[in-house]
């Protein structure tokens, strides 16, 4: 026994240690005891090894970003009201033309039969059993026609900036042939190379090899910010703009100056992202940016949020904000490696109550009830 363990624990075969010790707890809660949204991290954990789960926790650099869009919600107090009865609440909205039951999204997060062998096909399915959009990752673990196609529910495709145009038109025509009615340019990308790689070397897991310098000799970023990021401008918007039929959106916005921009150059809806906390360290926290984005757009588009949401007590603080729709990441990766589809399907009908009871505390009845006078900020 004991040399069976000195062998699992050697460094050469790349064991996976547990860094954490062990709780006095050793019951695997079921699905039926989910009762909260953060129940169901740490069965994803125990699931899961440790670098997939390290993947989906952790954030950039020192993760402050990462805390604070935590921190944040605890910033934005609900302001009592007169209560209702819940049934008498009424989500319902449109967004660039999809007519919603709620005003949630599956946001796009990558590689997910990492986290469960149906993968992003399981996550579309259980989306649409909940009549909720889902965006398709450019980083998806499945092709984006195969994950479209598996559902009748809509589907839209999250995508990285190419420097080929016609890589770029290659790609869009792809993915909007199969099915996906929206394009999402994702446009925060900073997360340099070293992105959690001291973290996991603490942990006990690989690090990641450092890219090989050019064969021309050439230096390199000395962060190494892959040659994938930080090179596009405002008008690679126009330039790709011919190649997409239907909305266009920008994601990874944090300032008023930056949602002006977008329209500018012909966004038709704006995303309030910093890529849950895994893009930039020390930046803000998308609830406190969300107002003046709401308030430099006017109107004229939607503006989606994501980063931190786990309560529908969240999402109702970023629609009192301004908000057009909330986007979940985390949270759907926990329910998809916990449970499979039923358990993202769990969770967003969880935050789906989870919001009608807030909004009939609050006596807010519908969407459209829903302001800055529903909400009391105290941003730090």
């Amino acid at each position: 026994m004991n040399l069976a363990a000195l062998v699992a624990g050697s460094p050469l075969l790349a064991a996976q240690r547990d860094p954490r010790p062990r709780g006095d707890h050793r019951r695997v809660p079921g699905f039926a005891e989910m009762t909260s949204i953060f129940d169901f991290e740490p069965v994803f954990r125990g699931n899961l090894p440790q670098t997939v789960y390290d993947y989906t926790a952790h954030g950039a650099d020192s993760e402050f970003t990462i805390r604070r869009n935590r921190d944040a919600f605890d910033w934005v107090d609900v302001v009592p009201g007169t209560p209702i009865a819940p049934a008498t609440v009424d989500t319902r909205t449109t967004v660039l033309g999809l007519s919603l039951d709620y005003p949630l999204f599956v946001a796009p997060t990558a590689l997910q039969v990492a986290l469960h062998p149906e993968g992003e096909v399981g996550m579309h399915q259980a989306a649409t059993t909940t009549m909720t959009p889902f965006i398709i990752s450019n980083n998806s673990s499945q092709p984006a026609e195969k994950i479209a196609t598996s559902s009748s529910g809509p589907a839209w495709f999250q995508f990285y900036p190419r420097r080929s145009l016609d890589e770029s038109r290659a790609m869009l025509d792809r993915v909007q042939g199969a099915g996906c009615q929206a394009i999402v340019v994702t446009v925060d990308q900073q997360a340099t190379f070293y992105e959690r790689t001291q973290h996991l070397r603490n942990l006990g897991g690989s690090p990641r090899t450092p890219p090989a310098r050019p064969a021309t000799g050439g230096p390199r970023n000395p962060y190494r910010v892959p040659e994938t990021r930080l090179w596009y401008e405002w008008h690679y918007l126009e330039q790709i703009r011919p190649f997409i039929a239907g909305p266009l959106l920008v994601k990874g916005i944090l300032t008023a100056e930056d949602a002006r921009l977008c329209l500018e150059h012909g966004a038709q809806g704006i995303i309030v992202s910093n890529h849950g906390g895994r893009s930039l360290d020390y930046g803000p926290s998308t609830l406190e940016v969300l107002p003046e984005i709401v308030d430099a757009v006017g109107g004229r588009v939607p503006v989606l949020v994501d980063s931190g949401f786990r309560r529908g007590a969240d999402v109702m603080k970023a629609l009192a904000l301004g908000a057009s729709a909330v986007c979940l990441g985390r949270a759907t990766r926990w329910g998809l490696g916990a449970f499979g589809p039923p358990g993202v399907q769990r969770v967003i009908e969880m935050i789906q109550a989870e919001l009608v009871a807030a909004m009939a505390a609050a006596g807010r009845r519908s969407l459209a009830d829903l302001d800055r006078t529903a909400v009391r900020t105290r941003f730090l």
